[in-house]
């Protein structure tokens, strides 16, 4: 096994364990398991004790202290809809609700404003915003939408983007032959081998996103490097067997190395082959495969 298959293996079970995991994969986010209180999260007119204090609850908490928690908090409140549009935010009764200070409440809104979910004017207060405003491309949104009652959509409309962009950013990065680049990338590959032999699915989901996000980065187009992080997210929060990447096996890893191949030698036509075959390796893909719709 080579050392950086082995540094990553080590850092992947670290952060499975909840400990800090050194080394230059740190800077990468990863999605923790959905809990079971992401979904139907009720709104606060009911007076549900367990929307007192913040520090209860552990969905996303991710560790970011009391702002972080109450940004996913109300974030997941108004993807899923028991905050609905127009309903209006009042920082005081927020604050008591949810036992924190006047700045984390200002802050987390703030955060909120620019992820579109609410909006706050003058003499008219904090508003939630309608679906049609949303930053729906925000990997907090993304997430927060894959586990809540929108999930089906998202998973779908996550699936169609890819779709879309992945191919021709396999086509593009065959014709920037970046050697440092391929060669991370073949150790993606490597490193997905051997957490596939040893039944390790966190490490082996990891070489996968930053694969596919090394790949959008090094197309040479700015525009799609902007989407890597949009691929990443879809790929840590679909839920499901959507694409040849959900779960380890030697066909996903097989279209992993022909893409690799396929880039070493400058084939584009081969590279967005291989990358088609591998994100409809799993049959039920063709559910969500971009198809022609009725008007």
């Amino acid at each position: 096994m080579s050392t950086l298959a082995h540094t990553m293996m080590t850092a992947a079970r670290s952060a499975d364990s909840g400990l800090a995991s050194p080394g230059e994969l740190d800077r990468y986010p990863y999605a923790e398991a959905p809990a079971v209180d992401r979904v139907g999260v009720p709104a606060w007119d009911g007076g549900d004790p367990e929307l007192g204090r913040v520090g209860r609850r552990a969905a996303g908490s991710r560790g970011r202290g009391l702002h972080g928690q109450l940004v996913q908090q109300l974030g997941q409140m108004i993807v899923s809809g028991d905050l609905g549009a127009d309903r209006p935010l009042v920082p005081e009764e927020i604050g008591q609700r949810f036992e924190v200070s006047r700045t984390v409440v200002r802050e987390s809104l703030r955060v909120l404003e620019a992820k579109g979910l609410v909006s706050a004017r003058p003499n008219v207060g904090t508003r939630v915003r309608p679906v049609s405003d949303w930053n729906l491309l925000d990997p907090d949104i993304i997430e927060w939408r894959a586990f809540g009652p929108q999930r089906d959509d998202q998973r779908r409309e996550l699936s169609e983007l890819r779709w879309t962009i992945e191919p021709l950013a396999a086509r593009l990065a065959a014709g920037h032959g970046r050697e440092d680049v391929q060669q991370r990338l073949a150790d993606m590959v490597e490193i997905m081998g051997h957490a596939m032999a040893q039944g390790d699915a966190l490490t082996f989901s990891r070489a996968d996103s930053e694969f596919h996000s090394l790949l959008i980065q090094v197309a040479g187009n700015r525009m799609l490097e902007h989407l890597s992080g949009i691929v990443s997210a879809a790929l840590q929060v679909s839920g499901g067997p959507v694409t040849g990447c959900d779960r380890p096996n030697e066909a996903s890893l097989a279209h992993h190395g022909r893409i690799c191949d396929a880039l070493a030698t400058g084939d584009g036509v081969a590279a967005e082959a291989a990358m088609r075959q591998l994100l409809t390796t799993n049959p039920e893909v063709e559910r969500v495969v971009p198809a022609p719709r009725e008007h």
